[in-house]
């Protein structure tokens, strides 16, 4: 629906459910509207080997997915593309940069850091795409957005894709579009969700979590799994907790180095995980094919958050199953989003890992555990012989400690003991003949609201010496 109007080169918006295509619905336009060596119009070029084209994404593994998708629709054209965000050295782009690119495409951040810099001409873009723009507006990229465009030729082509609109996305068309032509993949009455994905909602304890999941991902038709958490510390828990019960995952979220990150999803994708743990923010955007179940862990903050989660599956027609928790705590939140989305989970159903609806509805054998392997074994502490007290008592490990700086073993007497015993001359000075030694027993007696006496002061220490 939107090639016709994109090849025209008039501003365009498109709005359709997340999964169904957009990628291809504006780089095919911008692929064919950038000239290269040897078309006819290329000499008449005012800045030949400038970008003519710049493509805006919300993240970087949206930016790189994009890129990749562009990469392989230009691939007989022979467009120079080039991938620009943040987290990585400066010097590969901008190598890139200064030998000629026709098409970048980049996350708001570099794009600005490098036009900034003067290393980045945007002066000469016919073509600009605001993907994912709704998404960029939530995390807050819209003074980003505004400052790129005003870099850009009033002349350009500007084509703003989303899922939802918003007013802000209304707002920014008004004021750098040129009467855009606004297309929608489906009717108004349609819903936001994909039909094509079967939606469980199910109250449950955040203590039985981890158990359920490693249920769900044991259903019979189980392939790749998103599971989303709301926090980066969550994130890498559930990932670690699941690796500890035997199941190949691995954590996606804002902490991890860049490069870790590519790392993560490309494994996602080649299949070395199948079972990916990501924030929101990480997550945004990601087209991987097989992802059979997405597994909100928490209860998403508002209806368009659960639309882009959800949208990881069922993707380009295919079928896909979404499983919401949501706590007691965010009942209320629930309920909102089931509303404002018009879904039939108005009170979500009490779940635990053994109740048989859980195994019923999603194709699970009731026989199955929450580990694939057993527990790891924890290491036995190393034994220190003697010198572990069977007793307790701060005066016995403060023996214990002297005993071990001074090189002594259990039962046997401390070497600064003996050596003042034998310069003392008494060869007795526990029995409370002495003077000195009776005053310090009963400053322990008194410490330890022991009585006085001379009969009291020779069984402390006697006893204490036995703890």
């Amino acid at each position: 629906m939107t090639l016709q109007v994109g090849l025209m080169g008039t501003d365009l918006i498109g709005q359709a459910r997340t999964g169904t295509g957009k990628t291809l619905a504006f780089s095919i336009p911008v692929i064919q509207r950038t000239l290269i060596p040897g078309d006819a119009d290329y000499d008449e070029l005012a800045a030949p080997g400038k970008p003519q084209a710049l493509i805006v994404a919300p993240t970087r593994e949206l930016a790189l997915q994009v890129a990749k998708d562009v990469d392989t629709a230009s691939k007989h054209r022979g467009t120079r593309n080039l991938t620009i965000y943040g987290g990585v050295p400066y010097e590969p782009q901008l190598e890139a940069l200064e030998s000629g690119v026709d098409i970048v495409t980049g996350t708001p951040g570099r794009i600005l850091d490098l036009i900034n810099r003067g290393a980045l001409d945007v002066s000469h873009v016919k073509s600009l795409v605001l993907d994912e723009a709704d998404e960029m507006l939530d995390l807050g990229f819209l003074p980003d957005v505004e400052a790129i465009l005003a870099r850009t030729p009033e002349t350009r082509q500007t084509m703003l894709f989303s899922a939802t609109m918003p007013g802000a996305i209304v707002s920014l068309a008004r004021k750098h579009m040129h009467h855009p032509m606004n297309i929608r993949a489906e009717s108004a009455e349609a819903n936001q969700t994909v039909p094509a994905t079967n939606q469980f909602v199910w109250q449950a304890h955040d203590m039985d979590k981890p158990e359920v999941v490693a249920r769900i991902l044991q259903a019979d038709d189980v392939g790749r799994v998103i599971i989303f958490t709301r926090t980066k510390r969550q994130a890498q828990r559930v990932a670690d907790d699941l690796a500890d019960r035997g199941f190949p995952a691995s954590p996606l979220h804002g902490d991890m180095a860049q490069k870790a990150r590519e790392k993560a999803l490309q494994g996602f994708r080649d299949g070395e995980v199948s079972i990916l743990v990501a924030t929101d923010v990480a997550a945004r955007g990601i087209d991987v094919a097989g992802i059979t179940h997405v597994i909100n862990y928490t209860c998403p903050e508002d209806d368009k958050t659960y639309v882009h989660r959800i949208g990881r599956t069922g993707r380009a027609g295919a079928s896909g199953t979404a499983v919401t928790f949501v706590d007691w705590a965010d009942i209320q939140r629930w309920k909102l989003i089931n509303t404002a989305l018009d879904l039939p989970f108005e009170e979500p159903e009490e779940t635990y890992s053994t109740s048989e609806h859980l195994f019923r509805d999603l194709g699970i054998d009731p026989k199955v555990k929450g580990r694939l392997k057993p527990a790891a074994p924890r290491e036995p502490k190393p034994k220190q012989g003697d010198r572990q007290s069977s007793g307790s008592g701060g005066s016995s490990r403060n023996r214990q400690r002297n005993r071990r700086s001074s090189g002594g073993s259990g039962g046997s007497p401390e070497p600064s003991t003996e050596k003042a015993q034998a310069s003392s001359g008494d060869a007795q000075p526990r029995t409370g003949e002495d003077g000195q030694p009776r005053r310090r027993r009963r400053r322990r007696r008194h410490s330890g609201g022991g009585g006085s006496g001379e009969g009291n002061a020779t069984s402390a220490p006697a006893s204490t010496s036995n703890n």
